[in-house]
């Protein structure tokens, strides 16, 4: 037992010692070796006298001595903080920059009398002390590393959304639709499944107004020296990696809270895409209102504290910032890129649009930002989501116009009122054309062949310049389908009066959002012109089909070849088949609406005008044959008085009957 114990004795002894040969050390730290293998393990206590007779040979070896004052006295100060030293663990675990900076400047100066030696070419031959210094320059570094990554954090300032968003101008656009919810299921496939089909409105944008002069310190500016300090000498120790990955560690997680304070979760683009339409519009919003903020604030900052940090190397800057920024970028493109190709409805354009022209916006920072060969990927990524986004708002407005072309709802509007695809489309149209130097870009430079056509079709060869643009045709065909489709929906009611009404409500309506706005501006003068030349035709078509039957009970054939053989049975007749049509119009349509004040004034002026004075006539030339009969007001029921009176309760949308309003028979 006692012999197995002495060999185990032996090995202990033997690996001590071969630790102190290839040590190297000088006198002073072999007695403070002697010291920490004796606190180990009491059987390492003789070891004294084999470090004492051997380490004058072991720092011999290498060609040379491996003592030098300069680095003797490094030594001793890079150990003092060594987590595996023998000094107190006070001194180990306390951060230098924090706790003392007296002690940090010495502890850099340390750092620099080494490099300074592995440096010197006179030094260089010796073996023994390149070997020594590297094990103290590893030792400073693991130290410098830690002091590093801990003023980095601590040192961080929050990010402060609520100053940056003082500077958000909202521009809001919104319209709504009244009456609206008699729209028929049909009508899904162009205001989208979950619409409430009460109308649409938008918040333009929500852009983010950031001037060149905003400038946000995403560190305190008086630790930026204190990590230079330490960068410089990681570098220069060539343990750039290191001092790399601390930084891009902490940083990206800096970042990733900034997005989290914008709004912007981490999302696959599968979870994307199952998001509910009215949760996603608010997460397309916030990442409009991010982008510009992340770009121009968040990674022009991060540019701008690595290029001040590792101002000695370009490579290691432009590293460290990609390496930094790729993440964030990432999250954001591959949002975009969810939306870019996920399921395509009208109400999702705008805010394509508006992620298309932010992300557009950018792009030439971006390629500022991430210039060189290392963020090459970045900026390829963020064009080709551009591109996506461009293509989604180009397919997403086509699909808009087949849906508007062939939306078939044949349930027919109350009141022959304003119909819901009508407002659905103008309204649309009206915030469309905020976006027309995108849609402009996107959909073309040149009329194509089938937009020539249309513009032959309806007579607009001579547009103006400004009315040509690829926008502005498409919105052509997107109003003349609308005006198709209306022309369609007419032909469901049975009355043709009412076919015309219907069609004066809607045409006036699309003129009344097309006339003095930016709509009108690309459409021009002469195409208004036009439509309202269409409602007037509808007046007077409206007129015949709906009095002419009246008017005709009040002409002279038929009654008598002259006044004094007039025939009462005749008269009579006309008298009562008059008072038929006035009381089944009256009936019908005062329960027509005609929203419009001035066109439903004109359409009764325009009545009154053609029923009055033949009426009046008629009464003046006759009425006088019945009156002096019995039951006279049987058949003369109404003055001209009464019927001017009554007119005015046309196209009120509230039905009226006459019956009571019958005069006495005299």
């Amino acid at each position: 037992m006692a012999a197995a114990i002495e060999g185990e004795e032996d090995k202990v002894m033997a690996k001590a010692k071969e630790i102190v040969k290839s040590l190297n050390m000088s006198k002073d730290e072999t007695k403070d070796m002697i010291l920490i293998f004796s606190s180990f393990d009491n059987r390492l206590s003789n070891i004294s006298t084999f470090i004492s007779s051997n380490a004058a040979a072991a720092a011999g070896e290498g060609g040379g001595c491996s003592t030098d004052p300069r680095l003797d006295e490094a030594e001793k100060v890079i150990l003092r903080y060594d987590e595996s030293g023998s000094e107190s663990t006070r001194n180990s675990s306390m951060m230098l920059w924090e706790e003392s900076p007296d002690e940090a400047a010495e502890y850099l100066d340390a750092v620099d009398k080494i490099l300074d030696l592995t440096e010197d070419a006179s030094v260089q031959s010796n073996g023994a002390i390149m070997d020594r210094a590297e094990i103290a320059l590893q030792s400073a570094m693991s130290r410098l590393e830690e002091e590093f990554r801990h003023i980095l954090i601590r040192n961080t300032i929050p990010f402060d959304a609520e100053r940056l968003y003082g500077s958000i101008r909202r521009v809001s656009l919104s319209f709504s639709a009244s009456n609206d919810g008699e729209i028929a299921d049909d009508l899904e496939s162009v205001c989208g499944e979950d619409e409430s089909h009460q109308g649409y409105s938008h918040e333009r944008g929500v852009s983010v107004s950031l001037g060149d002069d905003v400038f946000v310190d995403l560190v305190h500016p008086d630790a930026v020296e204190e990590l230079k300090e330490i960068a410089d000498r990681m570098i220069r120790s060539k343990y750039e990696k290191e001092c790399c990955q601390v930084y891009s560690s902490v940083r990206r997680d800096v970042i990733d809270d900034c997005l989290l304070i914008l709004g912007i979760e981490k999302q696959s683009i599968e979870e994307v895409q199952k998001i509910e339409w009215n949760s996603l519009d608010e997460k397309m919003k916030k990442w409009v209102r991010a982008v510009k903020v992340v770009v121009r604030v968040l990674l022009t900052g991060e540019k701008r504290l690595c290029e001040q940090l590792f101002e000695g190397s370009e490579l290691i800057r432009e590293v460290c910032f990609v390496e930094t920024a790729k993440g964030c970028v990432m999250q954001l493109l591959n949002f975009a890129e969810a939306v870019a190709i996920g399921k395509r409805s009208p109400e999702k354009l705008f805010r394509i649009l508006d992620m298309y022209d932010v992300l557009k916006d950018v792009l030439p920072e971006f390629e500022l930002l991430f210039g060189d060969e290392s963020g090459e990927l970045v900026c390829s990524e963020a064009q080709g989501v551009l591109d996506g986004l461009g293509e989604a708002a180009v397919g997403t407005f086509v699909e808009f116009e087949n849906a508007v072309k062939n939306e078939a709802t044949k349930k027919p509007t109350q009141c022959a009122e304003i119909h819901p695809l009508t407002r659905y489309v103008m309204n649309y149209v009206k915030l469309l054309v905020d976006y027309s130097s995108s849609l402009n870009a996107l959909l073309g430079n040149g009329l194509d062949e089938s937009d020539d056509n249309l513009n032959r079709e309806n007579g607009y060869n001579n547009l103006p310049l400004e009315c040509t643009s690829p926008f502005a045709v498409r919105l052509l065909s997107l109003i003349t389908s609308l005006e198709s489709n209306l022309e369609d929906k007419s032909k469901v009611y049975e009355d043709n009066a009412m076919q015309y009404v219907f069609l004066m409500n809607n045409i006036l309506y699309v003129v009344q959002k097309v006339k003095g706005s930016e709509v009108g501006k690309l459409l021009g003068d002469q195409w208004v012109r036009k439509r309202r030349g269409q409602v007037r035709q509808y007046s007077t078509s409206y007129l015949r089909a709906s009095w002419s039957k009246a008017l005709a009970c009040l002409k002279d054939e038929g009654i008598g070849g002259s006044t004094g053989n007039v025939s009462k049975v005749a008269l009579k007749e006309r008298f009562k088949n008059f008072n038929a049509c006035f009381e089944e119009i009256y009936r019908v349509q005062t329960a027509w609406k005609v929203p419009d004040a001035q066109l439903r004034e004109e359409l009764r002026i325009s009545i009154s005008e053609k029923v009055l004075p033949a009426y009046r006539s008629f009464l003046g030339r006759f009425g006088n044959h019945l009156e002096s009969g019995k039951h006279a007001g049987r058949y003369i029921k109404y003055t001209p008085e009464d019927l001017e009176t009554y007119l005015l309760d046309l196209f009120e949308g509230t039905p009226g009957l006459l019956h009571h309003m019958r005069r006495k028979s005299t």
